[in-house]
């Protein structure tokens, strides 16, 4: 199948890398041409704009891989996109959409013919050789005309263990991908994703600032005051505990490479996700005490960095790049 992508940064480039891998030939684009010129190094066929993308892909229906950061650069791409393709093409938007952002722009695009899917994507850096775990918001027959390009995309069974009762064929979701439902429920389901994912690396963080501090609390007895090694506790927990995950891996690595962590300011961004699912908590009036106080933590953070958010910032940067305020790779 042939597909455009559009957008060549940390995840953009290796969504298309995995596709190609998969026998599936991409048209990209990149604001920058050099990001293009690498993923056609690998055998992509590179467009010069937006335009020379849609003529590239061919006759209808097309389908364009939109992989930009949230706002304006994907409305504005969306918008010409939704100028240059016809009815029964698709636009897939698989970055951190809000929600309803992307329920706003099918309608919008719906007069035209044009469908319009929502991919919550996570994965991070480590998606071309992991795969990526997707959850889909799209009518029936554009997820139908999608599922070869998702299937190459998402992680497949592996040698992850059937959960309990799930019998016969393995079904999409245990690949790796869903069909959540109608437009916008995929990044709905990301977007929660994400709110559980703050609230996880909140819980690491903070347990291992409570290791690490007790060798110099004063207000315990002296024989009480343990000097701990972050990076084996971090290793061992790793090896059939409860709390292993892959969050728990990056904590592993991270303290492995630098035990103090000093690399990291401890200045943690939220990316959006976080703050909309305590939104949606509120709307729907459902109590959500350890998301609420994973977010508001972030937003401290600026002001005032622990060791805990050090931790923070580095599992950010282990498993999507992110690179803090400030700071060069």
């Amino acid at each position: 199948m042939r597909i455009g992508i559009v957008g060549l940064g940390r995840m953009g480039g290796n969504i298309a890398r995995r596709l190609m891998r998969a026998g599936h030939e991409c048209v990209v684009f990149d604001a920058n041409p050099k990001a293009a010129e690498a993923v056609a190094a690998d055998g992509a066929a590179a467009a010069g704009s937006l335009a020379d993308l849609v003529g590239k892909l061919g006759g209808s229906p097309r389908a364009v891989w939109v992989m930009l950061p949230a706002g304006k650069i994907t409305e504005e791409t969306v918008n010409t996109l939704g100028g240059l393709l016809g009815r029964d093409d698709i636009v897939i938007d698989g970055g951190n959409s809000y929600f309803r952002d992307d329920i706003r722009r099918a309608a919008a695009l719906a007069p035209k013919g044009i469908r319009y899917v929502d991919v919550g994507t996570s994965g991070g850096v480590w998606g071309l050789e992991r795969g990526y775990c997707l959850m889909i918001g799209a009518t029936q027959d554009a997820f139908t005309h999608l599922d070869p390009i998702f299937a190459a995309l998402a992680p497949g069974v592996g040698d992850i263990p059937r959960t309990p009762g799930r019998t016969g064929t393995p079904s999409a979701a245990e690949q790796g991908y869903i069909h959540a439902g109608p437009v916008g429920s995929g990044h709905f389901v990301k977007m929660i994703h994400n709110g559980i994912e703050y609230g996880m690396m909140q819980a690491i963080a903070e347990g291992f600032d409570i290791l690490r501090s007790r060798a110099a609390a004063t207000a315990v007895p002296e024989a009480e005051r343990f000097d701990l090694d972050m990076g084996d506790i971090a290793e061992v927990w790793r090896r059939g505990s409860v709390v292993t995950s892959w969050l728990l891996d990056l904590t592993a690595s991270a303290l492995a490479d630098d035990g103090q962590l000093a690399r990291f300011s401890g200045f943690v961004e939220d990316s959006g996700e976080g703050r909309w699912t305590v939104e949606a908590a509120v709307e729907e009036a459902v109590p959500a005490e350890v998301l609420s106080a994973a977010l508001y933590t972030r937003f401290r953070s600026r002001q005032d960095h622990t060791f805990a958010e050090k931790m923070l910032s580095a599992m950010r940067l282990g498993f999507g790049g992110h690179i803090e305020q400030g700071r060069k790779a």
